[in-house]
């Protein structure tokens, strides 16, 4: 679920910021100061959302949390775009043609959108949102840079858009079982992955709820 695991910038110079510590792993937070003190000192810690893998390496450090749950409301150098979708709390940070994605945009696959997220409507809103800004790299949560912004954002958003056709396609044609449902608009996730296609697709089902879209008789 989180790749290769959770990517920390180290930003700036006398001070540094960091963006996203990580998690409670002192192996990464020690790296992460480390890095930090190479830089000139660490001023301050921003999050873009507030799950453990992204969050909870700040206690860690010897920095407040200026941006982020419990934390300030001065994000330092960077713009601060709301995003909700991925989780309620998520924000992107921007700075000099850059954008730190947190869990809005991977840098290899999708992202999840859960029920407790905010919204599969919302997540498509931040896409698009993030879609009409001028950027030059995507500096994602989990895994590599994305060096080409528009098109991986417009291929997340068909993405999303193309599991709705599918998904809808199967409840017009009279199909009301989640299992069979999640085969004909999921057909190609892996068995290790059905767990995490399921959320997907349950906030598509909240999203279809919503427009009045869903049938009221689904099953399982």
């Amino acid at each position: 679920m989180t790749l290769a695991g959770t990517n920390t910038y180290v930003v700036g110079h006398d001070p540094a910021f960091v963006i996203d510590p990580g998690p409670d792993d002192r192996e990464h937070t020690d790296a992460v100061a480390a890095e930090a003190d190479h830089r000139g000192g660490l001023a301050g810690i921003l999050f873009t959302h507030s799950h453990g893998d992204h969050a909870a390496g700040a206690g860690s450090l010897d920095a407040p949390v200026i941006w982020g749950e419990g934390g300030g409301s001065d994000p330092g150098p960077f713009a601060v775009v709301e995003t909700p979708g991925h989780a309620r709390d998520h924000v992107c940070f921007l700075l000099d043609g850059a954008c730190f994605t947190g869990d809005l945009i991977l840098g290899e696959g999708s992202s999840i959108v859960p029920p407790d997220g905010g919204s599969l409507v919302a997540y498509l809103d931040s896409l698009r949102i993030v879609q009409g800004l001028d950027l030059e790299l995507l500096c994602p949560g989990h895994g590599p840079f994305v060096t080409d912004p528009q098109a991986k954002i417009a291929e997340y958003l068909e993405h999303r858009l193309e599991r709705e056709r599918k998904l809808v396609a199967a409840l017009e044609a009279g199909e009301r079982s989640r299992a069979r449902l999640l085969d004909a608009a999921w057909d190609d996730v892996p068995a290790g992955l059905r767990d995490a296609a399921a959320l997907a697709m349950e906030a598509h089902l909240e999203k279809l709820d919503t427009e009045g879209r869903l049938p009221p008789d689904l099953r399982d």
